[in-house]
């Protein structure tokens, strides 16, 4: 079996601009993304990284190619077969943690498995054992307001795996943080990718945090590319 758990094959995207024409940000590009690996993806601004991690997240279909997980395809799925493969297999962080601010750091990771299906006695077991993982457990009860940026981001982290997922896409998540804090959030999010064993692939401009992931993949010209 294999361990392959995002493939993207041939995808091309192109958006209309009207006047400007039309615009073409993927040209065929390719990934492999296996369990337990951890994979930078670096570009300059505005050269696509965010669509390829939409596409790669069901979030939008290629124009062309396909998007498979866990060997399934998915790209030319229902929105509705989009949506679950989403709920199920799927972790988003942001550069802005987009945590909900009437609840409390636990409240937020317990939210997405109670919709889930899941009581709520194991969904905010399951959130103190992500936020002791990632050194937060002592804010749990804390709303996003009384947390620092960097807290804020580890229990973003925290919710994103909250379903369990085979696979995390993150744009930037370290993008709103000063040095010091962008190590120590950096640190828990590969402790959390290494201990749960899923695949991450991380958009980042911090060269020095993508040398330190598994392998490093840049986007030139639509097309995905080694180092």
């Amino acid at each position: 079996m294999s361990d392959v758990v995002l493939k993207l094959e041939g995808v091309e995207k192109r958006y209309n601009k009207g006047l400007a024409g039309e615009i073409h940000v993927l040209r065929g590009a390719e990934l492999r993304l296996k369990a337990g690996e951890m994979v930078a993806l670096v570009a300059p601004s505005g050269a696509g990284k965010s669509t390829l991690l939409h596409m790669a997240g069901l979030l939008d279909t290629p124009d062309a190619g396909t998007v498979e997980i866990g060997g399934q395809r998915l790209s030319g799925k229902s929105d509705r077969q989009r949506t679950k493969a989403r709920r199920q297999d799927i972790g988003f962080v942001y550069q802005f943690h987009h945590l909900l601010p009437e609840f409390s750091a636990l409240e937020n990771i317990a939210l997405p498995q109670m919709a889930n299906g899941v009581a709520k006695g194991p969904a905010s077991e399951r959130g103190r054992a992500l936020l002791e993982t990632v050194g937060v457990a002592h804010r749990a009860d804390h709303r996003p307001a009384e947390l620092s940026g960097g807290e804020q981001q580890r229990v973003a982290f925290c919710r994103a795996l909250a379903n369990k997922p085979r696979i995390l896409l993150a744009d930037e998540p370290t993008g709103n943080l000063d040095p010091t804090t962008s190590d120590q959030v950096f640190d828990a999010l590969m402790t959390l990718v290494r201990e749960t064993g899923l695949a991450a692939l991380v958009a980042t401009h911090n060269m020095e945090l993508a040398a330190r992931m598994d392998r490093v993949v840049r986007l030139e010209n639509g097309l995905l590319v080694d180092g």
